[in-house]
């Protein structure tokens, strides 16, 4: 909900429901405001549940119990479910009066409503029923769908009893009907004019096939019965690995064989050769509410395109004095080539390159005291994302542990292709999906004591990302970036994002080709070719997300350099750090609100 709105419905509340509290006392006031906060959790606790009840490898994601056994129902009967569910949750929330919440219930509120109202506005553009910037009639691509999805839902659920391993196995047995409804997502969308750009979808055959081998063990959707806990008995190891071949074979893998077929003689060849997000239907309105949503702004594409390009010049500025500090002789486009190529900055060993990571993290961690008041208790290691969906995939990313589930959080890296993961990108990477990045503020976010549930898994993307590359310009603070190529690595990764603004932009709203977008990428970083395929090809089915990171960076960024102006030689990076983080992931303009509330009372404190 928007503040006009918030502003006006507040003063009619005010209007019929203070004054008759006014009259009759305050200790009756207080009274009344108490019963509100209990109704109003009891609401959010309740519809959290229902939503676990709705999306269960979500709930198996944050640990909630009981959802295990289930996918989603993405029939269109089951969507209608949720969408009827989210409505009568808006109705629901009129019955409380924000005015007499307390302000941490008033944040609650404000959060919910605008999350219910942005997945309401996002249902015309093929969005979820709890929000989101996807697009329900494009359920596969490169990057996600049901060819990765569920594998890595099984990898993570938990299997230290045989009940649980009969939870995997149970989905295992419900697969079929998943894959058979996203076939039908897929042909709905063909009628309804939605489909992946065809360049895009060169790599999902393979991944299909590779997910399916001839021998069941092989297959990542058996993973979880290649290694069982110690506890657990030679005989129901034996019996549940049999069992799991057994609907592997009748039941899993021919589903999977079938969704081959459709996407290779039917699927692909129908799917579209434009690539930009307005060409699909209802295209332009559509990309501004992803990039509204992405970004919880009100930008508009065309000044995220001017943001991008000053941000480009601001940063080349910067790499230039870099290249000039390693006395390289030559032109910038040698320079990258340079770092592109040489092998001194290349790992012959998979192996190497993963433990290489192990101990950069291991030199991160005790250096956080020195920027953090608040450290998470959930531990995280590094994993090596899996073979079957590596080519497609990015150079790294972070899954999510769960507190509740005792999971912990995951670091993956990309080993395919070792000539394109440079030794000089992973100081700034490790700072980003790792610590202080997303496993630090996720981890804190999760651990959050007195908020309601959703608090703790909010994922807005502009502060998660945002803080994420924040979290890469930390590393001369933490003892990272001591020689030139791990500084340029950290300025290619902040130009990277950069280059997201304009190219991801450019491509969607003005007209700029895939090769266009390659380009200008190739000429502003030193990233391989391979990580640049796989980001534009990243950009062009995921609209607008992009843009979020380098937006939530310099928000946070621009916070700091506030709070550091106002509180001068009384500014604490730690206590500021901690402010930022306290409340989870909110939008930018709450944040920015939360962060001058604390300036203020800073700047009131130290004059004490």
């Amino acid at each position: 909900m928007n503040r006009s709105v918030l502003a006006k419905v507040g003063a009619v509340v005010c209007a019929v429901v203070l004054w008759p509290l006014l009259t009759i006392g305050q200790g009756a006031s207080h009274t009344a405001a108490n019963e509100e906060v209990r109704r109003f959790r009891v609401f959010l606790s309740e519809d959290w549940k229902q939503w676990m009840q709705e999306y269960p490898e979500y709930a198996t994601s944050v640990g909630f119990p009981g959802q295990n056994r289930r996918w989603t129902d993405d029939s269109q009967a089951g969507r209608e479910t949720r969408i009827k569910h989210m409505r009568e949750s808006t109705v629901a929330m009129k019955q409380f009066h924000r005015e007499l919440l307390p302000p941490n219930e008033q944040l609650n509120y404000d959060l919910y409503v605008k999350r219910l109202q942005n997945s309401e506005e996002g249902l015309q553009y093929g969005g979820a029923a709890w929000g989101g910037g996807g697009n329900i009639w494009i359920p596969i691509t490169q990057m996600d769908g049901v060819q990765q999805g569920p594998a890595d839902v099984l990898a993570m659920m938990p299997r230290q009893t045989v009940s649980e391993y009969e939870d995997i196995m149970a989905r295992l047995e419900a697969l079929p009907v998943l894959v058979d409804q996203n076939m039908d997502l897929m042909k709905e969308g063909l009628k309804k004019g939605y489909s992946p750009p065809k360049i895009t979808m060169r790599d999902v055959p393979k991944q299909v096939e590779d997910l399916i081998p001839p021998d069941p063990m092989k297959s990542a959707l058996l993973e979880p019965f290649t290694k069982f806990p110690a506890s657990m008995g030679e005989a129901d190891r034996v019996r549940l690995t049999e069992r799991a071949k057994q609907i592997y074979t009748s039941a899993d893998a021919p589903a999977y064989k079938k969704l081959h077929e459709y996407l290779v003689s039917t699927y692909i060849p129908a799917c579209r050769e434009t690539i930009a997000a307005r060409d699909l239907p209802n295209g332009v309105a559509a990309y501004a509410y992803r990039v509204r949503w992405y970004t919880t702004t009100n930008l508009t594409p065309a000044q995220i395109h001017e943001i991008g390009l000053t941000e480009v010049k601001r940063i080349r500025a910067e790499m230039d004095k870099v290249i000039a500090s390693t006395r390289f002789k030559g032109s910038f486009k040698e320079f990258t080539e340079f770092l592109r190529t040489d092998p001194q900055f290349f790992y012959d060993k998979p192996e190497d390159l993963v433990n290489g990571y192990r101990a950069l993290t291991k030199e991160i961690d005790p250096q956080l005291a020195h920027e953090f008041g608040k450290l998470p208790r959930l531990t995280y290691g590094v994993v090596e994302i899996p073979a079957f969906t590596a080519p497609s995939q990015t150079t790294a990313y972070y899954q999510a542990g769960s507190p509740e589930a005792g999971r912990p959080g995951s670091y993956f890296v990309n080993t395919y292709n070792l000539m394109a993961r440079p030794k000089w990108e992973m100081e700034a990477l490790s700072l980003h999906e790792s610590v202080p990045g997303h496993h630090l503020q996720i981890a804190l976010a999760q651990e959050q004591e007195g908020v309601p549930e959703f608090r703790k898994h909010s994922g807005y993307t502009a502060f998660v990302e945002g803080w994420g590359l924040y979290a890469e310009s930390l590393g001369p603070e933490l003892g990272m970036y001591k020689d030139p190529y791990s500084k340029f690595g950290q300025l290619t990764y902040e130009m990277w994002r950069a280059v997201r603004l304009v190219v991801d932009t450019g491509m969607h709203m003005m007209g700029w080709s895939r090769q266009q977008a390659i380009d200008f990428f190739r000429e502003n970083t030193s990233k391989t070719d391979q990580d640049i395929t796989v980001e534009v090809d990243r950009y062009i089915v995921w609209p607008g997300q992009a843009l979020a990171y380098k937006i939530g960076q310099m928000k946070i960024r621009e916070l700091r350099t506030e709070a550091e102006k106002e509180l001068g030689s009384k500014f604490n990076v730690r206590t500021f750090h901690d402010a930022v983080l306290e409340q989870g992931a909110v939008p930018l303009d709450l944040l920015q609100a939360h962060v001058e509330e604390w300036i203020a009372k800073e700047s009131k404190r130290v004059e004490q």
